[in-house]
Formats: structure tokens, C-alpha cells, sequence
């Protein structure tokens, strides 16, 4: 059913806050770029009325951790047929442009600025041009859902268009007006199918192989990773949500960005908080922060279920130290945390590896 929130203040004497309207979805727009959390902590804004040379002009675009791009359209009062149809159309522009398109759109958003330079500031990870723009995300932004609209996402969502709608709502209290975001599908289904959907080459059935990008560094240590058996991920939930894709008996392979694959393991538990998770030390469970020390794992953040490390224990078949990392060209990468890839370079990489992890399938 379409997206409809209600708020009532806490008390002895609850009472419903009334819905009222925005004066139009320009002010909308115009306070995501003066907040651009409102949208999501997740994305930075590159691009603002970007002329498409297709007739029109997309509201607003961002970029992800992974470097893939995102495509935001608002309703502005047009029929779900239109809305629709123009996001699509604004994506097949989105789609095809280069590393130089993107830059260029970045600099006339924002004058004298340098996109990988601020794209390494906010994210803290490195712009990887072979990955910019391998996939791509399309969100439409509405101050009311329909039934109508709400069909036609679910129907291309369940096809593996990856769309999604975020309902804003405002309400009325006193003589301040407070604003509402709900998502009208799970935003890791469609993070998920973006990043399985690559921009790379045709798809094909996913063969059941879990991908993992194993941020080794001050923050994770691929050490403890092996010597506990965990991969891990955290600091946004973007990088932590899609470790709840995995489920006991999936079988990940492990790869580190500008190091190579190196690992492969059985999961036998699901995605838990850094507080609650615990490792074998010396034959006794320890929590994973007292026993895992060769990195921060966000500890700071080990209160806050946004921002925290979440973990996944896995069984190692056969895992190996970085100095011996497999690193091939051609090799599948990508910077989610885990993924499902649906490409034929995955299918590929994955004869490979198992070439190279000869215990890839002992119990």
C-alpha cells in the first residue's frame, strides 16, 4: 500500500501532529543540497539541473562509496507514467557517462573543486576510475506515494531495475514544521542489485558465489581476520548492510581493493554489532573488540547501530597472508562490502580462483 506515516508526541496525553504540505518540491530539493544527509549519509551530490542533451535536466545526482552514481528525480506533481519514463530516459544518459563527463559535471556544480580530491575527503577511500560509474541507482523523490507509482517501482525492482522510492512527508508542530523519510523498498535490495547489475557487459543467473571487499587497513586487519575467522564491515551503513545478505552455508570469497583475492570461507553466522560479537581466544569467548586488536574496527562508534562494525563468522577453506594475494588482470572487483555479482567476469573470476584456492570446496 502507498507510504503513509503518522506522528504523535509522546506524553501522558498523546496527540497526532497534522500533515501539511511543503510550498513546493523546490524547497524540497533546495534543502538536500544544503543537507544532503536528508537524502542519505550514503552519497555525495555531484550534480545539480544537469542538461541531459536529451530535452531535459536531471534534478539532482550523486555518487556512492563504490563509485557507482545515483539519479534523483523529484515527482514535481507529474503522472507516475511521466515520472517514471523520464527517470528511465534521464538513466540511459546516466548510464553512458565516462570518467571525463562525470568530473566535468562535478566542477560545474561545484567551481574550482576536484572530484577525487572530495570524493577521498567524504568517503575516505580512493576514486577508482575503473569503477566509476559501473552501475548506477535511480531514486524518485515524492512528497506522497500512489498506489500506481508504487506498483510500477516494485514491478521493475522485482526485474532488477534498481529503483527505489524516498516519501517525504511534513507535519505541523505548533510553528514548526518537522519532515518524515520513508523508503518504499529495502534501500540493501536496491544497493544490491546495482552493484550485481554492473554497467561492464550483459548479465547472467548468479552462480551462488558471495563477493566480499575486505577493507584492509588501520580500521580492519586481514590478520585478524584469518586468526579469528570473520569479515567485517562498518563506519555508515552502507558498508555494513549488505554483510546481512550472508547467511550460514554461503560461501564469500575475499578480496582486497589494490591487493588481490585472498581468501575463501563458509559463513556460519549472520551480520552482528560489534558489541554482541565474540571470537574463540585461548578456548574462551571474548569479545571481538578485546581480541582483535591489530585494528580500530570504528570502536568509537561501537554504540551506534548506524556507524558501527558489523561482523560475519566464516570458516576458512583456505585463506593466505596479503604479500601472496591473488591478483590477476581481468579479475572481478568492486567496492561493496558483499555483493552477488551477476556479470560473466564474475563466472570467470570465479573458474579462476578456483584454480588458485584448491581447498575452495573442503568441509
Amino acid at each position: 500500500m502507498p507510504i503513509k506515516t503518522q506522528i504523535w508526541t509522546v506524553g501522558s496525553q498523546p496527540s497526532q501532529l497534522s500533515e501539511c504540505i511543503l510550498p513546493s518540491e523546490q524547497l524540497l530539493e533546495d534543502m538536500i543540497v544544503t543537507a544532503p544527509r536528508l537524502l542519505s549519509e550514503e552519497w555525495m551530490l555531484i550534480g545539480r539541473q544537469e542538461s541531459t542533451g536529451l530535452g531535459g535536466r536531471i534534478d539532482l545526482l550523486a555518487i556512492a562509496p563504490d563509485a557507482s552514481l545515483v539519479l534523483i528525480e523529484l515527482k514535481r506533481d507529474r503522472t507516475p507514467r511521466d515520472v517514471v519514463a523520464q527517470a528511465l530516459d534521464y538513466a540511459s544518459w546516466v548510464e553512458k557517462l565516462a570518467a571525463e563527463d562525470i568530473a566535468a559535471i562535478y566542477k560545474r556544480y561545484r567551481q574550482g573543486t576536484d572530484l577525487a580530491a572530495d570524493f577521498q575527503s567524504y568517503f575516505g577511500l580512493p576514486l577508482d576510475e575503473e569503477a566509476l560509474n559501473q552501475s548506477h541507482q535511480i531514486i524518485i523523490v515524492a512528497s506522497g506515494l500512489d498506489a500506481s507509482t508504487e506498483r510500477i517501482v516494485a514491478y521493475l525492482s522485482e526485474r532488477d531495475i534498481a529503483i527505489n522510492v524516498l516519501c517525504f512527508q511534513v507535519f505541523q508542530q505548533g510553528e514548526q514544521q518537522l519532515i518524515s523519510r520513508s523508503w518504499l523498498l529495502d534501500p540493501l535490495e536496491t544497493q544490491a542489485i546495482a552493484s550485481n547489475t554492473r554497467n561492464d557487459g550483459p548479465s547472467e543467473p548468479w552462480n551462488g558465489e558471495f563477493y566480499c571487499s575486505f577493507g584492509e587497513g588501520a580500521t580492519r586487519s586481514w590478520l585478524d581476520a584469518q586468526e579469528f575467522g570473520f569479515i567485517c564491515g562498518g563506519g555508515g551503513t552502507w558498508y555494513s548492510k549488505s554483510l546481512k545478505m550472508l547467511a550460514p552455508g554461503d560461501r564469500v570469497w575475499v578480496n582486497i581493493p589494490q591487493q588481490g583475492y585472498v581468501g575463501v570461507g563458509r559463513v556460519t553466522g549472520l551480520a552482528t554489532a560489534a558489541a554482541d560479537f565474540t571470537v574463540i581466544q585461548n578456548s574462551v569467548d571474548t569479545p571481538v573488540l578485546q581480541a582483535a586488536t591489530r585494528g580500530t574496527y570504528h570502536a568509537e562508534h561501537i554504540n551506534d547501530p548506524a556507524r558501527c562494525e558489523y561482523f560475519v563468522a566464516v570458516e576458512w577453506m583456505q585463506a593466505m597472508p596479503v604479500e601472496h594475494a591473488i591478483k590477476e588482470v581481468g579479475l572481478f572487483g568492486n567496492q561493496n562490502t558483499v555483493c552477488r555479482p551477476t556479470t560473466p567476469k564474475w563466472r570467470w573470476t570465479i573458474e579462476r580462483l578456483k584454480e588458485r584456492f584448491s581447498l575452495f570446496d573442503r568441509h
